[in-house]
Order: structure tokens, then sequence, then C-alpha cells
């Protein structure tokens, strides 16, 4: 009977006729249009015409039912990776030097002896040459970048500080892409050097802002992102500083603690009992994960409990989620005084997500995050193989293609389908091929511009061939 009322609740999710969205263009002109998605730069949504696509710089917001769900400032489950996106600074680095910048790749390549030579020039410490080195390597950094070689990049722009130590340009842009890495302790070795050269660099107290944010020093991080609004008031930093002025707020009275990979704030209703636990088990997790995925986060993660209000509180929650990672692990547990499964599964889950979101730099589609996060908390396929079967045999699913974006705009039936049928997928992929495959995944993904480039480069498959492998696996395993 259960499995005959799931079945009848995704019916009736796929049975509906998608909702139009409403795409608004900074030139101010609407488009109705259904199956939007955001995959790369690009805003990509179904007309009448056609499946048709906008660049995102060209995209005010998107509207669901009256309600903007992409946009400047979303504050959805990959809020972090937009944030920082929108946070990139201007290098500064090839004004002047232009066409230095441009010999520096020729043919769709670096030209490696003329970087050299360059560099061979620095080394009297002429401030001309210095300058030309640097716009040099500055180019050849946002060439690797291209292409998604972020470490790339930072040596590029190691070597240009070793010629000109107090350049902010290069400063700040090798602060940022240690941001993009989640590897916020050394982000803010090098903001603090350009804030000491710039103390009055409106980018360089808004990175810094993030750095904070991202070591869980809110407080800190609330300072720097209001110095940064005196400095250049503009949206993207009005809406860094509204979020950490709120997580302050919620935050002030909790109760810390902490251990090797994780500082926790919790609610003073919440039992200090629990609070040891919940640091415990988040450390027999990580270690399991960091095996599994092969990866280790370079910083404390984190963690804060609540009470379901304060949850429901922290900015734009669905109501059909029990927990939320933005860049740190929060959880209700109103009403537990200790350990459950339901509480170890949540946070084996939400962990997850941090080490995928830092392994990818944030580079990973929702639908692999979810369903590799379910996957490693031990959730299995057997309850609704039945009904994906069904679905597929009566042509109703619906592609993983469509998925790749935020899901905080889904209705809780519309979740509920998209979590099942990205579990489905990876439970498949790791019983075929093994985890090592999701492993090499996973990483492909930190340099491929689209996920469905690394399925092919990697697994060797497209997504309308993953999706029928995938219903062929549940057929084998779970059909009776």
């Amino acid at each position: 009977m259960r499995r005959v009322l799931v079945l009848a609740f995704l019916l009736i999710a796929l049975a509906l006729p998608a909702p139009a969205d409403t795409i608004v263009l900074k030139s101010g002109r609407r488009i109705s249009a259904t199956n939007v998605v955001e995959e790369g730069q690009r805003i990509y949504f179904e007309t009448p015409s056609g499946r048709l696509s906008f660049p995102k710089s060209a995209v005010e917001r998107v509207e669901r039912g009256g309600e903007s769900v992409w946009g400047g400032g979303s504050s959805s489950d990959d809020s972090q990776k937009v944030d920082l996106a929108a946070a990139a600074p201007s290098a500064g680095a090839v004004i002047g030097n232009e066409e230095i910048a441009r010999a520096t790749v020729k043919d769709g390549a670096l030209d490696r002896t003329f970087i050299a030579k360059l560099e061979s020039e620095a080394q009297g410490g002429s401030a001309l040459a210095v300058a030309k080195v640097v716009a040099a390597l500055h180019a050849a950094a946002q060439f690797e970048l291209k292409d998604g070689k972020v470490d790339a990049a930072i040596e590029h722009y190691r070597r240009a500080l070793s010629f000109a130590p107090q350049h902010v340009g290069a400063l700040l842009s090798i602060a940022h892409l240690y941001l993009r890495k989640s590897e916020f302790t050394n982000s803010l070795a090098y903001l603090e050097r350009a804030n000491q050269t710039a103390p009055d660099n409106a980018d360089a107290a808004r990175l810094m802002g993030w750095a904070y944010y991202g070591m869980n020093k809110i407080e800190l991080a609330v300072r720097e992102f209001k110095r940064a609004f005196k400095l250049r008031p503009d949206v993207t930093t009005q809406q860094a500083l509204l979020k950490a002025e709120r997580d302050l707020e919620i935050e002030e009275k909790f109760k810390k603690n902490e251990s090797a990979h994780f500082k926790l704030s919790y609610d003073g209703e919440a039992e200090p009992g629990l609070a040891r636990e919940v640091l415990k088990r988040l450390e027999d997790h990580f270690a399991v994960i960091e095996s599994q995925l092969n990866f280790s986060p370079t910083d404390s993660i984190g963690v804060i409990l609540y009470t379901a209000e304060a949850f429901r509180n922290v900015g734009r929650v669905p109501g059909w989620a029990g927990a939320l990672n933005d860049g740190r692990i929060r959880v209700p547990v109103q009403g537990l005084s200790s350990m459950t499964p339901e509480l170890s599964a949540t946070l084996k889950h939400e962990l997850t997500h941090s080490f995928v979101f830092q392994k990818t730099r944030g580079h990973c589609p929702v639908w692999l995050n979810e369903g590799v996060a379910q996957f490693l908390e031990g959730a299995r396929s057997a309850e609704y193989a039945a009904d994906l079967i069904q679905l597929h045999e009566e042509k109703k699913e619906v592609s993983l293609a469509t998925m790749e974006g935020s899901w905080m705009g889904l209705s809780g039936s519309g979740a509920t389908y998209a979590y099942v049928w990205s579990l489905a997928a990876i439970e498949y992929l790791v019983r075929s091929r093994g985890m090592e495959d999701i492993v090499r995944l996973l990483d492909r993904l930190a340099t491929e511009s689209s996920m469905e480039a690394a399925l092919r480069s990697v697994l060797r498959i497209t997504y309308p061939e993953l999706e029928a492998e995938t219903i062929r696996y549940l057929q084998k395993t779970y059909a009776k």
C-alpha cells in the first residue's frame, strides 16, 4: 500500500504541466519559459520555439510562481558558489601592458619562452620589466582558468608575487582562487598582505569577509563586509553583509565547541551532551568520507545546531528541507537529547556535501551531489525502484540533465522525485563501476566545463545512456 501511495505521489508531481517561469533580463525584457536550468555560465530554458539560452550576465533573475529563485543573491544550497563568483576582484595587472598580455597567449597556447624572457629581464628589478612580467603572468593565469586549472593559475600568481610581493591585484587574485577552493586560511594570508598595502581597497575587505565567514569567524566577517560596503556600496556586498548579520544575530547567544575538523555552535536549549555526541559522530563520518572520496578539506567546517524555529529563520529554506549546507552544516535538533540513527545519517549526508563542494570547487551538479550524499549516508533505492521503473515504462521520467541547478524552488513532490532518481543513478554507478569512478568524476568536475562533458570523458557515457542503464539496474536488482 505504501508503494502505491508513493507512486501516486510521484505521478501527480510529473503529470501536472510544468508551471511557466519568467526570465527577467537586465534589459527589462520578461520571457515566459519552462524547465529553466543553470548550466555553467548560461541559463537554459524551453519555449515553443525550442531550447534556448542566455548568458548569466544578461539575466537579472528568474521568477517561479512570483518568487525569485535565481539571481545575484541566491540563498540556495549553492549560494556559496554564486557569492564567491560575484566576489571576483579586478586584478588591474594588465592596464598599460595589453600588448604583453596578448603576446603571452598565441594560437590558443601559452608562449612559455616569451614568459621566461620577461622573467629573466625582471630579475634586475626594473619597475617596467616587473610590470611586464606581472601582466604576462596574470594573462597566463586567466588562460589557465578558462580550462578550470585553478592550481596552475595560482602558480602563475605566485610567480608574479615573487617579482612584485605587494602587487594588490595579484594578491587579491590568488586570495580569491583560494576562496574558490575553500582554503580560507591560505586566502586570508594573502588578503592581509593586500590590506596592509591598500587599506582602503573594497575588494580586499569584501574577500576578507568571505574568508572569515568560511573560517566561522562571523563577527569578523560582519566587520569586513561593513567596511567593504562603506568603501564601495554595492548589492553583492550588501547581500553578503545581511547574510552574515543574520547568522551573527541568531548565533550570538549560542554555545561553542570544537574538534579537530569542526567548529560547532548550538542553541542554548540543546543538550550539551548532544553537542559532544554530534562532534564525535562527525569526526567518525569525516574519517569514512575522507577515505571513500580520497579527499580531505583543509579548514575547519562550521556546524550549527538549531531549534526548529531558528532553523526556519536561517533564510529561504524550503519546507521539505530537514537540514541545510550552504558552506556551513545547519541542522535542527529540537527535542533531541542524544544521538539517533536519523540524526547520524543527516550529519553524514550534509558533511558529504562539504567534501563534494570542496573537491569539485563548487562545480558539482546538484543531482550528483545529492545522489552521492544519499548513497554515503546509507540510503538505497529499494523503496522507490518499482515507482521509477513504472514511470520509465510510461515515459514520464525526467532527465537528470534538468536537475543540475538548484533544487530550492522545487515543491515537496518534485524534490522527492529528484532525490530518488539521483540516488538510483549513483547507486547504479557505484554498483557497476565502483566508488573509484565516482571519485574520478568528482575530480574531473573541478576542471571540466560541463557535467555532460565530464560523464563522456570519465565514464564514456551520456545522460540518456546513464538513465537507461540505471533503469536496467533497478529492474535487475529490485523488480520482483
